[in-house]
C-alpha cells in the first residue's frame, strides 16, 4: 500500500482498512489544523487506487470496514468517487461499510443527485467536521462557511441517506467566546441531528494561525475546567434524538459518554463530579490527536 504521509484516520476506523483516494485537504485553510499542511491537494488517479486495492486484496483477503482518506475524500468528481467505490465492492465484495470525511463545503457544492449516487454506491457514513456553530468562531478559524450553511450541508447529507458522524472542539472560542461557541454548536449539532456526536478537545500545533495567535495574546486557551463547563453548557442545550455522544477522544480531559437525550442527567451528573476534582482529569502531557 502506497501511502503519502502523514495519514489521518478517525478513531473508529481503527481496524478499517485506510485507502487513500485523495492526498491532503481540499480545503485546508482552518486556522487551528495542521494536519495537510505539508500536502498539495490531489485526486489520485484510478489506476493509482486500483492498485492499492489489488495490494490489500491479496495482503487481507477480505474487509469488512473500508474508509477512503485523506481529508476530503468527498472533493472528488462524483463519477470519479463513485467508480472507486465499484472497485471497492468488486474486490472486497463483504464489506459492510464505507465511510468518508465529507467538508460542508463540498457536501454543499454537489447535487441532490451527485449525494445519492455516491450513497447508492455503497458509501454509508459521512465524518462530518461541525467545529463550531457560532458565526465568529468559524469565521475566524476559516472554516469557509457560516452556521446556517454548516447546518445545510448537514441536512443534505442526511437527506441522501447518509449517516452522519459529526465532532465539534471544545474550546475553539477560547475565554473570549466559549458561551457563544457551546450554544450555538448545540443549536447546529440540534439541527442536523446526526447519529454520532463526538466531542473533542482543542489541541494547538506549533506553526498554526491559531499558535501564533496564542502568542501574541489574542487568543486565550480554556483551562481543563473551563473547558468541561463548556461541555456541560453543549450537553445542557444539544435538542438531538437517539444521538451517540462520546468525549473519549485522547484529546479530551475527561471522557463521558452516552445517548441523548436518554442519558443526558447522567452526564451531567459525571461532569460535575469532575469538575469538583481535579485528579480525575487527564494530565496535559498525556493528552493526544
Amino acid at each position: 500500500m502506497k501511502y503519502e504521509q502523514p495519514l489521518f484516520r478517525p478513531p473508529s476506523e481503527a481496524y478499517s482498512l485506510i485507502l487513500q483516494v485523495t492526498v491532503g485537504c481540499s480545503h485546508n485553510r482552518c486556522t487551528f489544523c495542521a494536519m495537510y499542511k505539508k500536502k498539495k491537494y490531489r485526486v489520485k488517479t484510478l489506476e493509482e487506487v486500483q492498485a492499492d486495492i489489488a495490494w490489500a486484496r491479496a495482503r487481507y483477503g477480505s474487509v469488512s470496514r473500508v474508509f477512503l482518506a485523506d481529508g476530503d475524500a468527498l472533493a472528488m468528481a462524483t463519477e470519479e468517487l463513485v467508480a472507486v467505490v465499484r472497485e471497492v465492492k468488486s474486490a472486497f465484495p463483504g464489506v459492510e461499510r464505507i465511510s468518508i470525511y465529507g467538508g460542508p463545503t463540498n457536501i454543499l457544492a454537489k447535487s441532490e443527485e451527485e449525494l445519492a449516487a455516491v450513497r447508492a454506491a455503497g458509501v454509508s457514513l459521512v465524518y462530518f467536521g461541525i467545529e463550531s456553530g457560532d458565526d465568529t468562531v468559524l469565521r475566524e478559524t476559516n472554516k469557509g462557511v457560516t452556521a446556517k450553511e454548516m447546518v445545510a450541508a448537514g441536512r443534505k447529507a442526511r437527506a441522501a441517506g447518509f449517516a452522519l458522524s459529526a465532532t465539534v472542539i471544545l474550546g475553539l472560542g477560547g475565554r473570549q467566546r466559549w458561551r457563544e461557541h457551546a450554544l450555538g454548536t448545540a443549536e447546529v449539532a440540534s439541527a442536523i441531528n446526526p447519529e454520532y456526536l463526538a466531542a473533542l478537545t482543542l489541541m494547538v500545533h506549533p506553526g498554526t494561525v491559531l499558535a501564533r495567535e496564542i502568542e501574541s495574546g489574542r487568543f486565550e486557551l480554556l483551562s481543563p475546567r473551563e473547558s468541561l463547563a463548556e461541555m456541560k453548557l453543549l450537553i445542557e442545550n444539544l435538542q438531538v434524538e437517539d444521538c451517540v455522544f462520546r468525549s473519549n477522544h485522547a484529546s479530551n480531559y475527561y471522557p463521558v459518554g452516552g445517548v441523548l437525550p436518554r442519558d443526558r442527567e447522567r452526564m451531567l451528573g459525571a461532569l460535575a463530579m469532575a469538575m469538583a476534582d481535579p485528579r480525575l482529569l487527564k494530565h496535559e502531557a498525556f493528552r493526544g490527536f
